[in-house]
C-alpha cells in the first residue's frame, strides 16, 4: 500500500485520461492490455501513478508509427515498473523501433514497386500475384492444402 506522499502522486482514472486526452474507456483498455499498470486505493478507487502519463504517450507515438498493441507490450516488457523510464530506456525503446521501421519501410518499398509493375497488367492471377500471396513456395505443389 502506498504511503501518504505516493497517494498524493497517483491520479485517478478521470485524471490520466484527461492529462493523456484518451477516453477513460481507452485507458480502462489499454490497462487490460497489460501496458499500463493501476492499483486500488484504500477505498478501492482505480489510481495510477504519474509513470502510467509516460506510458500512455509512448504508446500513442508508437501507434501513430504503425505498430500493434502486442508490438507495443512486446517493446515494453524490459521497461522498469516502479519508475518513469529514463533516457537509456528510451534510447533503447527508439532502437528497438528504428529497426522495425527501417524493416517496414523495406516492405512498403517493395510492395509499392510490386504494385507499379501489377497496375494496367489485368491478369488478375491469385497464383502468383506477389501481392496477394508473397514468397509463396508452395505453390509450385498446385492448388490445395499441403501442411495439414
Amino acid at each position: 500500500m502506498p504511503d501518504a506522499k505516493d497517494r498524493e502522486d497517483l491520479l485517478t482514472v478521470g485524471e490520466i485520461a484527461r492529462r493523456s486526452g484518451l477516453a477513460v474507456s481507452a485507458i480502462h483498455f489499454y490497462e487490460a492490455k497489460g501496458l499500463i499498470h493501476g492499483m486500488r486505493d484504500w477505498r478501492n478507487q482505480r489510481r495510477f501513478s504519474r509513470r502510467e502519463l509516460r506510458i500512455l504517450a509512448l504508446i500513442k507515438v508508437a501507434q501513430r508509427l504503425g505498430f500493434t498493441l502486442e508490438e507495443i507490450k512486446d517493446t515494453f516488457r524490459d521497461l522498469p515498473q516502479k519508475r518513469v523510464p529514463s533516457k537509456s530506456d528510451w534510447r533503447k525503446i527508439s532502437q528497438a523501433w528504428k529497426e522495425a521501421l527501417q524493416a517496414k519501410i523495406e516492405l512498403a518499398t517493395t510492395m509499392r514497386d510490386q504494385l507499379n509493375l501489377c497496375i494496367g497488367c489485368g491478369c488478375l492471377s491469385l497464383k502468383d500475384c506477389p501481392l496477394r500471396n508473397p514468397e509463396d513456395a508452395l505453390s509450385a505443389q498446385g492448388p490445395g492444402a499441403h501442411l495439414i
